[in-house]
């Protein structure tokens, strides 16, 4: 197939790339580097140089996405194009607003306009903002009412794809999307050339191998007095790999005039104290850690119901362990302390 990848030289979407490249379709990344690595592209072509092609774009620029998928004559779109910081779209809904929300519309837009019939959209469990305790574990039936302009800007996304849908099947025309709404993303592809590098870092997991670089004095631990087993918050972590197998699946399913939403995630969470003690264990380091106060916003538990997306599309996490999620997330650290070379250059053409 042809398949179009927004967000590509990003983390999740390189890694999708990757997949899809050794599935042995021909792939197209779109992606405007504010958040994305040249270097992420580079690692992804050497896979199979010859079926991958990148465009420096943004999605909120209808004009050069009309072109690209001109272009591209994709099948159908992976869409991994966001900003993700919480504390930053509170600071800058706007950004978030035109980015996340106005470019989805952007993207619908050109790809009605080049009839690319199928979009396997990344969601948030975001979306579902700050459910009460016995709504948890998350099912795909909890009311969604996000509380940060992050979650709201993404499930607008979801509700502009829902009315796209019924617009296009009241038209007769082919269309089908899939929302899959995940969790905590961890890990790092196994082959050793993606990884995690976020400018600036604001996950967990990477943060605690910072301190275990000497990157940071230590970790800080915001609030200690959840009503959680240890106090601290719990969620629920999804290996990259195992993520990325979601959505192909996801993609392989869609049918024409169907729109589709998944919960992503293993089923249980880890605290942050588990999070910590496992980054230790695995990097032979102390970890130094601080306490600091909560911060707004931050549920005791949050951690998905996934059998939906078992029982429907056979998806099941291979990776479930933490310790093997941080290992896979430290040996790319290891190979990689200073992050991605973004001189290194891309050989694919670019469009």
């Amino acid at each position: 197939m042809r398949l179009l990848v927004t967000g590509g030289a990003g983390y999740i979407g390189s890694h999708a790339a990757r997949r899809l490249l050794a599935d042995g379709h021909h792939v197209t990344i779109v992606d405007n580097l504010v958040r994305g690595h040249r270097g992420a592209v580079a690692a992804v072509a050497a896979a199979a140089p010859q079926r991958l092609h990148f465009a420096e774009a943004d999605i909120a620029d209808i004009e050069a996405m009309s072109r690209v998928l001109a272009a591209a004559r994709p099948e159908a779109v992976l869409h991994f194009a966001a900003l993700a910081y919480v504390g930053e779209s509170v600071d800058d809904p706007m950004r978030y607003w035109w980015n996340n929300a106005a470019g989805t519309i952007s993207l619908l837009s050109a790809m009605r306009a080049a009839s690319v019939p199928r979009l396997v959209f990344s969601s948030t469990c975001a979306t579902y903002g700050e459910p009460p305790p016995e709504r948890v574990p998350i099912d795909e039936e909890c009311p969604q009412a996000p509380v940060n302009p992050y979650g709201r800007a993404k499930l607008a996304s979801e509700l502009v794809m829902r009315d796209h849908l019924e617009a296009e099947r009241r038209a007769g025309r082919d269309f089908a999307f899939a929302a899959l709404r995940y969790f905590n993303v961890a890990g790092a592809d196994r082959s050793g050339r993606l990884g995690e590098d976020h400018r600036p870092e604001t996950h967990l997991i990477p943060l605690c191998l910072e301190v275990a670089e000497g990157r940071r004095e230590a970790l800080t631990i915001f609030g200690d007095d959840y009503p959680t087993p240890d106090g601290t918050c719990v969620r629920d972590y999804v290996h990259v790999e195992d993520l990325v197998e979601a959505h192909v699946l996801a993609l392989a399913a869609l049918r024409p005039g169907e729109g589709r939403a998944w919960n992503v995630g293993i089923g249980r969470g880890h605290s942050v104290r588990e999070v910590v003690e496992s980054c230790r264990r695995v990097t032979g380091h102390a970890i130094p850690t601080r306490e600091g106060a909560r911060r707004a916003g931050d549920p005791p538990a949050l951690y998905a119901e996934s059998s939906r997306i078992q029982r429907e599309l056979g998806w099941r996490p291979a990776t479930t362990e933490l310790d093997e999620i941080v290992a896979d997330a430290w040996r790319w650290r290891c190979t990689n302390p200073d992050g991605y070379d973004d001189s290194a250059p891309i050989p694919a053409a670019e469009r």
